[in-house]
């Protein structure tokens, strides 16, 4: 199947660059690129590609409030990579926090690229370990907010479906998870997704911040 991308940066060299990297994969289809935030939206609305990789500053809208509006789109299934400098990018926990299902350096390893894309895409997250354990250090410094609507969520978990969404927590991959519960991988895909749809959230990432705001796994584990 033919992953659908956007690409979005405000420098033309940087968007020229992404194309030239990523149309020689089969399964990769560039179906546009934008240079703000605002014509992302607008392309993200009429394109409805699966992966939109954007750059976190840009004029007239930067990458988060953009990141915020593509994903609350009507029927929006748009997966969003954010684009970054630096991986420790003050940017990049907001973007997160925005919808965004993972982050990329913009200098990253071609292979490493297309890898996270098919990742994304495939309801894989995409966090490096330093932004996971800030994450972690931001939500140790708060404290969760457990109201009526997420403590029913809670509740319609299974044991099993609770320790998977502790593990994706953590970090750990389906494979990973798989060999913690000595099952098949095709199990605990079985598992994520039931722990999405019942907390209603679109990916992986954004389990673990609904999870984390809302006490549903320890922080300090």
């Amino acid at each position: 199947m033919t992953i659908s991308v956007l690409i979005v940066d405000d420098q033309a060299l940087v968007r020229r660059g992404f194309r030239l990297l990523l149309e020689i994969e089969p399964e990769l289809d560039i179906v546009g690129e934008a240079s703000d935030g605002v014509e992302a939206v607008e392309l993200a609305r009429t394109l409805r590609p699966d992966i939109i990789l954007m750059d976190v500053r840009m004029p007239n809208l930067d990458g988060i409030e953009a990141t915020r509006r593509v994903t609350a789109l009507p029927h929006n299934e748009t997966r969003v990579v954010m684009l970054t400098t630096f991986d420790m990018d003050d940017y990049v926990y907001e973007a997160l926090r925005g919808g965004a299902s993972g982050f990329l350096v913009k200098d990253v390893e071609p292979e490493l690229l297309v890898a996270g894309i098919k990742a994304v895409h495939a309801g894989e997250s995409l966090l490096a370990p330093k932004v996971t354990r800030r994450m972690i250090e931001t939500f140790l410094a708060r404290r969760p907010v457990i109201d009526a609507a997420a403590a029913q969520r809670l509740a319609t978990l299974t044991t099993r479906e609770r320790e998977t969404l502790d593990l994706v927590a953590q970090g750990l991959s389906n494979a990973e998870i798989a060999k913690v519960f000595v099952v098949s991988e095709t199990t605990i895909k079985t598992h994520v997704a039931r722990v999405l749809m019942k907390l209603g959230v679109r990916d992986r990432v954004q389990a673990v911040i609904y999870a984390y705001d809302h006490g549903l796994v320890d922080a300090r584990s």
